[in-house]
């Protein structure tokens, strides 16, 4: 899996089925120590429902924050866009941010291209959908992983027409730090003189706000996590006991991350037919689910420097602290 591919709500196949490439993964991520489940696995369809539902929260603020910097400075990110605009957003989920832009380029009176890059057909469908209500906005879908999306879209750019590349939602927040400089080097890499990155980041904010944005009193996060035991029932015949397994949340202060756990009520053995293993738990044992990195503003910086790109702009939501950073291509 490459840097670009590793954030996508679904692994890149090789030939292998859907559920050949989930059973692996189970495998390795279930017999390693400690134990850990891959968070791309969280996006099934209840998982993405879930999902839109905890960005509804009133203790989740990276939606709602960002959401306000795109309107706040639509004025600004749309003046370094060439006219006729292009934007290339990788992984947009339901289309609602990018809607915000293309809103932005109607008032303006500008047409524009987007590229719509997922590797969930779902996801792309939604988005168009949403964009599709702005005439002068064209929708190009690239229903591939990252790099590959990314590449096709470059690809078809004229030579002369600047291209600005949204990575939005903190979604960089879910790679570990080298994994983040790799998946940065990769988009640098795919894109010529004259693009851009629209890169947005949660920043660091106090641990209890951070611990009631990702274990929440109405238990929408822990339904979240947990789910990820019911689609490996569903799809890999598995006979996990939802009930015997809590969600846990700690914040990493020195690693300024938020960790997500599965955790085993009892000792206990689970059967996954469709992956040929058992695995057994001791009462307490954790499966690792997810670390979402937070970050200093500066740090935000920083990383976009080690991986060849130019500081163009940066705002700041200060109530939901969190960072819109526009960068230019190596």
């Amino acid at each position: 899996m490459t840097a670009l591919e590793a954030v996508s709500d679904r692994p890149a196949t090789t030939g292998a089925s859907h559920d050949e490439a989930l059973a692996r993964d189970v495998v390795e991520g279930l017999t390693s120590r400690p134990k850990r489940l891959a968070a791309k696995y969280h996006y099934d369809a209840l998982g993405s429902q879930l999902f839109e539902a905890i960005c509804e929260l009133p203790w989740y603020p990276i939606t709602r924050g960002e959401s306000a910097l795109l309107r706040r400075e639509s004025a600004a990110i749309l003046g370094r866009l060439d006219d006729p605009a292009t934007l290339v957003e990788l992984g947009g989920g339901n289309g609602e941010k990018l809607a915000i832009l293309a809103a932005g380029l109607a008032e303006q009176g500008r047409a524009a291209t987007v590229h719509l890059i997922d590797i969930s057909e779902t996801a792309l469908a939604r988005a168009s959908r949403t964009v599709a209500g702005y005439p002068s906005v064209a929708v190009r879908g690239h229903c591939a992983p990252y790099a590959d999306g990314l590449r096709a879209a470059v690809g078809e750019l004229p030579p002369d027409r600047a291209a600005m590349v949204l990575f939005l939602g903190s979604n960089i927040g879910n790679l570990a730090p080298d994994e983040a400089d790799r998946f940065l080097a990769a988009i640098g890499a795919a894109l010529r003189p004259g693009d851009s990155l629209l890169l947005g980041t949660d920043l660091v904010k106090p641990e209890e706000d951070l611990l009631l944005a990702y274990d929440d009193p109405l238990g929408v996060t822990a339904a979240f996590n947990r789910n990820l035991l019911v689609r490996l029932n569903r799809e890999l015949d598995a006979d996990f006991d939802i009930e015997q397994f809590t969600h846990r949340v700690v914040w990493n202060a020195r690693e300024s991350c938020v960790e997500s756990y599965l955790v085993s009520r009892a000792e206990q053995t689970v059967c996954i037919p469709a992956a040929g293993c058992c695995v057994r738990f001791a009462a307490g044992e954790t499966i690792w689910t997810e670390s979402s990195y937070k970050y200093r503003a500066d740090a935000v910086v920083d990383m976009a420097a080690r991986a060849g790109f130019a500081y163009g702009a940066q705002w700041i939501e200060p109530d939901a602290a969190f960072a819109l950073t526009l960068l230019d291509a190596p």
